[in-house]
C-alpha cells in the first residue's frame, strides 16, 4: 500500500532512545552491554518464534499480516463510514475490552479533545461514544445524550456471547425496537465470519445487518487495525489507509533480529532483563492529552498477553509486570514523587511528542515576578517538552530506569507505528517469556463465574460449588 514519499515516511519514523537504561548514565543501577550480549540468542529466537508464526490464526498471530491483507475491507469501510456520517448524528461502539479500548484510544489521539462538543460543521461527523462497561449510570447517561433512532450502533463480540455487549445490545435492541425501528436500519455487528450469536441474530432478520469480520487470528487486545477499529476511525474521518501505512513502515523497521536494529525487540529485550532483577511495575507516561488513552489500551496489552501463570513447559512462573498509566505533565504532581524516591521496582516509558497540534504562546506579563515572568515569550509547547526531557533526567540522576519513545508528531501514520510496535514488543516479550502470549485463561475463569452467578445453563456445577464454598466470616468484615 503506498503512502507518500519514503522521505516523507523516514521523517515520520518513531524512535526509542533507551540511553537512560543503560549503565553508562545509571552506574551501578544500569543495564550493561554484556547484560545485553547475554540475551543475544533469546533475543534472536524469540525473533524467530514471531516471524515463523506470522498468520498463524491458530496462534493467535493473524493481527501481525493486518497492515497488509485489508484493502478491499477498507474500501468497503470507506463506503460504510460516508453513509454513516450522511444518515447519522450519533455513532456509539457496544463493546469490551480491545473493542472498547482501541477505538477510544484512536479517537482520543486523532480527534479534537473537545470533538463532540464542537459544531457540526467543525466536527464533520456523528458525535461519538464508546460503551465499555455495565455501570448502569453509564448506559442511563448515554442515553440522555443521544436519539437511539438517530444513531448507528456498531456491536463488536466475535462470539457474541460476551456477557457486557450483549447486555448493552439487548438494551438497545429493546428500546428501538419499541421505537418502531428496524435494528438492520442502525446496528453494524462486527463479528465471526459464520458463527456465534450476532451471526444467530442476523439469520432472523434475514441476513439483513451490515457485517464485518474479526478475523480468527486476531484476538480483541490485538484487534485496533482490523475492522474493529477501522470502522469508528473511518466514520470519524479518520485516515485508516495512514493508520495501516505506518504499521506497515514499523514492521520493515522492526525486520532485523538484532536489538541494536530492531526496536520492538529491543524494548522487549530490556523488559526481559528487568523483569529478571524484580523490577515488576511498568509505567507509559506520555506527554500529550491526545496519548492518555494509550496508556489505557497498552495496559490491556501488556497484562493480558504477559500476566501467566505457567510457561509453555508447565513450570510455574507467574510471569508478567504490571502497567501502570500515567499522564506528563499532570502526573508529575501526582506520582513522580514515588517515581523518584520510592522502591527501585519501576521502568518509566515517556512518549515524547516532537511538534504538538499547535504551539500556543505565552503571554507576557508579572515581569515584576519572577516566578512567573519568564515563561512569558515561550510557547506550551517547549513547557511540556522541558518538563518531559526534565522528568526522565531526574530520574536518571535518581537511578531510576526510564526510556523515551519519540513521535516526530501526532498522526495516523505515526500512531499505527506505535501500535505496531507495541504490540510486536509485547509479542518478543511473551516469546523470551516462554508463555502463551495470546491466550487468558484467568480472564475466562472470571467470565464461567459471572455465568455461574446468573444462572446460565451449563454452569450448574460452578454454581454449586460456589455455593458451598466457605461462608464469609462476620469478624473480619468493618
Amino acid at each position: 500500500m503506498a503512502y507518500k514519499t519514503k522521505e516523507w515516511r523516514n521523517g515520520m519514523r518513531v524512535t526509542v532512545d533507551f540511553n537512560y537504561m543503560m549503565n553508562k548514565s545509571l552506574g551501578e543501577r544500569g543495564i550493561t552491554d554484556e547484560e545485553l550480549r547475554a540475551i543475544k540468542g533469546k533475543a534472536e529466537q524469540a525473533y524467530a518464534y514471531v516471524k515463523e508464526n506470522r498468520g498463524k490464526d491458530e496462534l493467535y498471530m493473524g493481527w501481525t499480516e493486518l497492515p497488509y491483507n485489508q484493502d478491499e475491507i477498507v474500501n468497503d469501510i470507506l463506503a460504510t463510514a460516508k453513509q454513516i456520517r450522511k444518515k447519522f448524528k450519533y455513532f456509539v461502539v457496544l463493546g469490551i475490552g480491545g473493542s472498547a479500548l482501541g477505538p477510544s484510544m484512536v479517537f482520543n489521539a486523532l480527534k479534537h479533545l473537545h470533538y463532540n462538543e464542537l459544531p457540526p460543521k467543525k466536527r464533520g461527523g456523528p458525535k461519538f461514544y464508546v460503551e465499555d462497561n455495565v455501570d448502569p449510570v453509564r448506559m442511563q447517561a448515554l442515553l440522555d445524550v443521544i436519539v437511539p433512532e438517530e444513531t448507528c450502533f456498531n456491536v463488536i463480540s466475535k462470539s457474541g456471547a460476551t456477557s457486557e455487549t450483549m447486555t448493552q445490545f439487548l438494551i438497545i435492541a429493546d428500546i428501538l425496537e419499541k421505537a418502531g425501528v428496524s435494528l438492520p436500519d442502525n446496528m453494524i455487528f462486527t463479528t465471526d465470519a459464520c458463527r456465534g450469536n450476532l451471526i444467530k441474530i442476523d439469520e432472523k432478520y434475514g441476513g439483513k445487518f451490515k457485517k464485518y469480520v474479526l478475523p480468527d487470528g486476531v484476538g480483541g487486545r490485538f484487534s485496533e487495525l482490523c475492522p474493529v477499529g477501522l470502522l469508528p476511525a473511518a466514520v470519524l474521518g479518520i485516515d485508516i489507509k495512514g493508520l495501516l501505512a505506518g504499521a506497515a513502515y514499523m514492521d520493515s523497521l522492526c525486520n532485523k533480529p538484532s536489538i541494536a536494529k530492531n526496536p520492538a525487540l529491543a524494548l522487549a529485550s530490556l523488559h526481559y532483563i528487568t523483569m529478571q532483577q524484580g523490577k515488576n511495575i511498568h509505567v507509559l507516561m506520555p506527554y500529550s492529552d491526545n496519548l492518555k488513552l494509550i496508556a489505557d489500551w497498552y495496559c490491556q496489552l501488556w497484562a493480558e498477553s504477559l500476566g501467566k501463570a505457567v510457561d509453555y513447559a508447565g513450570n510455574t512462573v507467574n510471569a508478567g509486570t504490571t502497567p501502570v498509566k500515567s499522564l506528563g505533565v499532570t502526573d508529575q504532581h501526582s506520582q513522580v514523587q514515588l517515581y523518584i524516591e520510592g522502591p527501585y521496582d519501576k521502568v518509566i516509558t515517556f512518549i515524547s511528542v516532537e511538534k504538538y497540534g499547535c504551539e500556543m504562546p505565552i503571554a507576557h506579563g508579572c515581569e515584576d515576578i519572577p516566578d512567573v515572568g519568564f515563561l512569558g515569550g515561550h510557547t506550551m509547547q517547549e513547557l511540556i517538552q522541558a518538563e518531559n526531557k526534565a522528568t526522565a533526567y531526574a530520574l536518571m540522576r535518581a537511578g531510576r530506569m526510564n526510556y523515551t519513545i519519540n513521535m516526530p508528531e501526532i498522526n495516523a501514520f505515526t500512531l499505527g507505528q506505535l501500535m505496531f510496535m507495541l504490540e510486536l514488543q509485547t509479542a518478543y516479550a511473551g516469546a523470551l517469556l516462554n508463555i502463551d502470549t495470546f491466550n487468558q485463561p484467568g480472564v475466562e475463569n472470571g467470565k464461567k463465574a459471572t455465568f455461574a452467578l446468573l444462572g446460565k445453563k451449563g454452569y450448574e456445577g460452578q454454581k454449586k460449588e460456589m455455593d458451598e464454598a466457605p461462608a464469609l466470616d462476620g469478624k473480619y468484615i468493618v
